[in-house]
Order: C-alpha cells, then structure tokens, then sequence
C-alpha cells in the first residue's frame, strides 16, 4: 500500500504505523463534568468500519509526522491523506 505523505510525496505502509481511529485526536477535556464516562468511552469504544475511516498513520521510519488517513477498509484504496496538526486545528484543537 501506497501513502501519499502531503509533504514527501508516495510512500510504502512499511515506513508507517497504524494507531487507530482518528476520532483519538478529539481527546475528552479531564476537567469536564463527565470526564470519568468521557475518557472511557474515548479509551475503549470503537468503531470498526467496513468503508471509509479516517485513521491515525504515524511515519516512524520518515520524518515522523502524524498523519489522517482516509482509507477503504475493504479495499485499503486511499482517498485522503491529510497532516494530524492540520485536522486537529480544523477541529478546534491546538495540540
């Protein structure tokens, strides 16, 4: 499989590792009201999706950014590969 890094252009997967859903970038604030429920839901609920996912790829053997992957989980086509700090900042968050 192919990752086309928005920075360094076409990769093999073997550079990378998989760490999960994307929706970990959206951590629970540990000061909210329902912080105890929020963090875990966020730490143990997942989905697992036949189709399209975004998905967190980190490039270990790169320049070891975090990236967003939107992939087919049936036919691993991807139509999406997007910087993690630039999804997170579109969603609000800083970090």
């Amino acid at each position: 499989m192919i990752i086309n890094h928005p920075l360094l252009g076409p990769r093999d997967a073997s550079e990378f590792v998989y760490l999960g859903d994307a929706s970990l970038i959206d951590r629970p604030d540990w000061q909210g009201e329902n912080a105890a429920q929020e963090f875990h839901d966020y730490l143990y609920l997942r989905d697992n999706p036949a189709g399209e996912h975004s998905e967190l790829w980190f490039h270990e053997q790169g320049d070891r950014s975090w990236l967003v992957v939107t992939r087919n989980t049936l036919t691993h086509e991807i139509s999406k590969v997007e910087l993690a700090r630039d999804v997170a900042k579109e969603r609000g968050r800083s970090k």
